[in-house]
């Protein structure tokens, strides 16, 4: 046993390592090309790209939901140890993308059309670029939705690996977008909309050749258990509900903010979304690595193992987006001026708001994996997604009563916080989870690197002088000092061994 779970933890390293290289570089390029698409497209049209996509991704909540089931069916059986269900879970998912493209295409070119023409507000001399980024919008959804499949088996077979050289393929051609962009002499809103459908194209080929490759039950579609299918759909049913949620406190926000403010506060939205994306993406690299244990250890039944980890995906999760976060929310003015020459009005304030919310939801999520683990999720869903779809209708209150649009976030920042709590009362019976042992394992450890690293940080940047080069200083002494405070304060005895040990073994390979 000792064993086993030395290997799955050297495996959950080996992965994350993978993930973050991958990650790095492509935040890297992207970096690069978001400021050269901002500056080529214009705010006006970088902001309708923006919001009419956002249309579309409306009902990407159907395909998400389903994406959680696939990946959970497969990561248990995996963890059973069950070959022929396994296959028959993915055969399974293949019929149900189908049905999920199919309605998501009805859906789009009724009710999203309609939202289209009745309630955007786009300049009528960019319709019919706006339609053409709609309806390429939709093909890259399809695209999506009929790749997800083979996606989530990578992801259940922990082969992370591929991930990596497939998103580094990505991202090279987005520079090549980027390139194409900027020397085209067309339309720029209808050429990015173009390329942009062409390498989602690409990159699903990439993905399914792999998964035909090397994983047997994606090589073959059998024929489909409808049984299987129901108890599937089942699962994905309630999870529709939260990513309904999510669909509406994202794109419903979003449009909001379109409705009472035009598509220069989407651009500024649309920036501070993409800064927090990358920052997210950190997380989401780890927890990626995490999940499948996560749920295997359930499937085996060690719930104590499981908690293990739990707590430590929760914990580290904190302290690294954290990490990441505050050197941006001491110096957010001075990031977004030297990254983009042109900074939208608000996106200062949406930045902050929305790491805070990031690191909330992060932490949440391998209390999520947990849930999704048992494969009962009827309560957890219904109770979550309700608390979450709060937010557009409280939001919409506020703006109409004569809130900023700052306000939305605040109002999202709150109902987060609010839901974090009630998913860990809703989980405690689930997996049988000690909530004293979460608080003092977990919160208390975050709130107490958290507190004290800010505290210090703030601290020095009040005391220097303002400049670039200072700003600078800044963020590397913030960086440390939650680096330094996670050490101290927020590792365990044999977490501080560990990490000793992993330095020490570094240090001697590099010397």
């Amino acid at each position: 046993m000792l064993s086993s779970q030395v290997s799955d933890n050297k495996r959950i390293a080996k992965n994350t390592i993978l993930l973050y290289l991958r990650l790095l570089f492509s935040m890297a390029v992207s970096l690069y090309t978001s400021r050269v698409i901002l500056n080529t497209l214009g705010i006006i049209d970088y902001g309708i790209y923006n919001v009419v996509g956002g249309i579309v991704s409306m009902f990407i909540f159907l395909n998400s939901a389903m994406v959680t089931s696939t990946q959970r069916y497969l990561t248990f059986e995996l963890g059973k140890g069950n070959m022929q269900r396994l296959k028959e879970v993915f055969s399974s998912s293949i019929y149900i993308h189908v049905a999920i493209s199919l309605a998501v295409v009805l859906l789009t070119e009724t009710i999203g059309m309609w939202f289209f023409y009745e309630k955007m507000v786009i300049p009528s001399e960019r319709m019919t670029a706006a339609m053409w980024v709609f309806q390429l919008s939709i093909l890259n959804m399809v695209i999506s939705i009929m790749s997800a499949p083979y996606t989530s088996a990578i992801v259940a077979h922990e082969h992370m690996g591929a991930f990596a050289v497939i998103s580094i393929a990505e991202v090279l051609l987005k520079l090549l977008i980027v390139y194409l962009l900027v020397i085209g002499n067309v339309d720029k809103l209808i050429l990015f909309a173009i390329l942009c459908a062409s390498v989602q194209l690409l990159i699903r080929f990439l993905y399914t050749y792999y998964c035909h490759r090397y994983f047997t039950e994606t090589r073959h579609v059998y024929k489909p258990d409808k049984l299987l299918i129901k108890e599937m759909g089942s699962f994905a049913g309630w999870n529709i509900w939260g990513n309904l949620a999510a669909m509406l406190y994202g794109t419903g926000l979003n449009m909001l903010l379109n409705v009472f403010f035009g598509p220069v506060v989407n651009a500024a939205r649309g920036v501070a979304v993409q800064v927090e994306t990358a920052v997210a993406n950190f997380s989401a690299n780890f927890l990626m690595a995490v999940n499948p244990q996560i749920t295997k250890l359930y499937a085996q039944g060690n719930l104590k193992e499981m908690h293990t980890l739990l707590f430590r995906a929760s914990k580290f999760t904190c302290f690294l987006l954290f990490a990441l976060s505050l050197p941006i929310l001491l110096e957010t003015e001075t990031i977004l001026s030297l990254w983009l020459k042109v900074v939208p009005d608000y996106t200062v304030p949406f930045l902050r708001l929305l790491l805070f919310i990031v690191i909330i939801d992060s932490v949440s999520r391998p209390l999520m994996t947990s849930a999704a683990a048992t494969g009962n999720v009827k309560v957890y869903q219904s109770v979550i997604g309700g608390i979450l779809l709060t937010i557009v209708p409280i939001a919409y209150i506020v703006l109409r009563y004569g809130g900023s649009p700052v306000s939305v976030y605040v109002v999202h920042l709150s109902v987060a916080v609010v839901a974090f709590i009630t998913r860990l009362l809703i989980i405690r019976p689930m997996i049988h989870l000690s909530i004293s042992e979460y608080v003092r394992k977990v919160i208390l450890k975050c709130t107490l690197v958290c507190c004290v690293s800010f505290v210090l940080s703030f601290t020095f940047k009040t005391v220097i002088p303002s400049g670039v080069l200072w700003s600078l200083l800044t963020c590397m002494f913030s960086f440390i000092m939650v680096l330094g405070t996670t050490y101290v304060l927020g590792l365990t005895r044999s977490e501080r061994a560990f990490v000793r040990t992993k330095c020490v073994s570094i240090i001697h390979r590099v010397i």
